[in-house]
């Protein structure tokens, strides 16, 4: 039986019969093309491509252009998840600029919903962009694009004032129509004020095991990061080991001259061959 498209309705009502929601993040056309065969019920295109993909420190250098490619990339391989497009740093200084941006990774990239990271200071932004029938997904907590006012990537609303602050954010996104928040690097306790608080499913990572669902970074899933790991991140696999051994083994039988063989190799027909040895005299 093929599976249905997922859809933003579809988020809601798993929040509601409290059916755990999968998402996971890719860059590329195979990747998501594996990722909507086992059947993740979301693809978030990052902008933490900038870290995994593009070789940035951080994904404060993403641009729009870059989003637009790489949701387009990933639009190609899915076809039942809902597709959801980062809004990069910078793409949402005004309501009308976010609204435009937001659009072109609809109309050129193909997400079905975007996610501009920001609670109360971003309420207009969101507005915008649902306005334009876009859905919208939050993102609070720890938000990469503000890094440099948190003084780097430090857990927040680990005290009373701040868990109050964050409290409010949710509650204003959920007010203005957001379909889903994604909370990150919040303590569990939070997390789960916050997901009975509103009526948006919430996605954690690094918030705990109450959210709504859960997602993480695919190449810090599967192992192909290798360097800072953070306490929230979970090895399922370890992609880079295989990759490198099989790269390894590739080099040496090039090298002793093992590949490759006549399995491996195109041949003429022996009538043609003869010809060669004509040519060739």
């Amino acid at each position: 039986m093929e599976r249905e498209k997922i859809t933003v309705l579809d988020i809601k009502r798993m929040k509601e019969e409290r059916k755990k929601i999968v998402m996971l993040t890719a860059y590329d056309t195979p990747t998501s093309q594996i990722l909507d065969e086992v059947g993740v019920d979301m693809i978030l295109v990052g902008d933490s491509l900038g870290n995994n993909v593009l070789g940035y420190k951080d994904t404060l250098s993403v641009t729009m252009d870059d989003m637009v490619r790489h949701v387009a990339a990933v639009r190609r391989g899915t076809n039942y998840a809902l597709l959801i497009g980062d809004m990069p740093f910078g793409s949402c200084i005004t309501p009308e600029i976010a609204a435009k941006n937001a659009m072109r990774l609809v109309q050129e990239g193909g997400a079905e919903a975007v996610k501009p990271e920001g609670g109360r200071r971003i309420i207009e932004v969101v507005k915008a962009i649902l306005n334009l029938g876009v859905p919208v997904m939050g993102h609070i907590g720890l938000t990469p694009q503000s890094i440099h006012i948190f003084g780097g990537h430090k857990v927040q609303a680990r005290t009373e004032k701040a868990i109050k602050s964050l409290l409010e954010d949710a509650k204003a996104l959920d007010e203005a129509g957001v379909f889903s928040i994604v909370l990150e690097g919040i303590p569990w306790q939070v997390a789960q004020l916050i997901t009975e608080s509103v009526e948006a499913a919430t996605i954690g990572i690094g918030a705990g095991i109450h959210c709504d669902g859960q997602v993480l970074v695919l190449h810090d899933a599967i192992g192909i990061n290798q360097g800072f790991k953070p306490k929230f991140v979970k090895r399922f696999g370890n992609v880079r080991e295989a990759i490198k051994n099989a790269v390894i083994q590739y080099k040496e039988e090039v090298e002793k001259e093992l590949f490759p063989t006549e399995e491996y190799s195109y041949s003429l027909r022996e009538e043609v061959v003869k010809m060669l040895k004509n040519i060739k005299g």
